[in-house]
């Protein structure tokens, strides 16, 4: 699949290879993915895996597939997310069990948000999470978004409780000036 690539200090952000699907089926297999629908048996994260090159061909975008520089590992997704009916337009992101507590979801997200003001023309990025979802809490506050409250999401998912985090491209703009100072 060919489309854009985006580069951090360690992680690359790129289109989805077939390769990436067995370190994706690891990812959606943990526990801790419940809060993004998981975990799912393997045969539940081929479908799955499958959404983001769909959403690439037909949208023009989608979460990017993350590798991380050093080892060209797989490491997660991240980036522009906006199914229909989806509640805005949204950032997201799920990384492997490798990559937790490194930073890489912040470093990620941040360099998709870049992506989506700057390429996509958004105005506003959110962040659907679970309220238990501490963890990814925690990732929004460091991307400066702001808990507005209860949000829905389209059936068959609309009974899932999530909260929409959420910034303006005036308020992220700002923030990244103020750190390049």
């Amino acid at each position: 699949m060919t489309g854009p690539r985006v580069e951090t200090d360690r992680l690359i952000l790129r289109p989805w290879q077939r390769d990436d699907f067995e370190r994706y089926a690891e990812m959606f297999a943990a526990p801790e993915t419940r809060h993004i629908g998981g975990p799912l048996l393997r045969s539940d994260a081929w479908r799955r895996f499958l959404h983001m090159p769909g959403a690439w061909a037909l949208q023009g975008f989608a979460m990017f597939a993350v590798e991380e520089k050093a080892s060209g590992r797989f490491m997660g997704q991240a980036g522009p997310w906006q199914p229909d009916g989806w509640p805005g337009t949204e950032v997201g992101y799920a990384l492997h069990p490798e990559a937790w507590g490194r930073g890489y979801a912040t470093e990620a997200c941040a360099a998709a948000i870049d992506w989506a003001f700057d390429v996509l023309g958004w105005d506003e990025v959110i962040h659907s999470i679970s309220p238990e979802n501490t963890a990814s809490q925690n990732v929004a506050r460091r991307l400066g978004a702001t808990n507005r409250g209860r949000g829905v999401f389209p059936a068959p998912l609309d009974a899932q409780v999530i909260e929409i985090w959420s910034q303006t491209r005036s308020d992220w703009r700002a923030r990244r000036a103020e750190k390049l100072v």
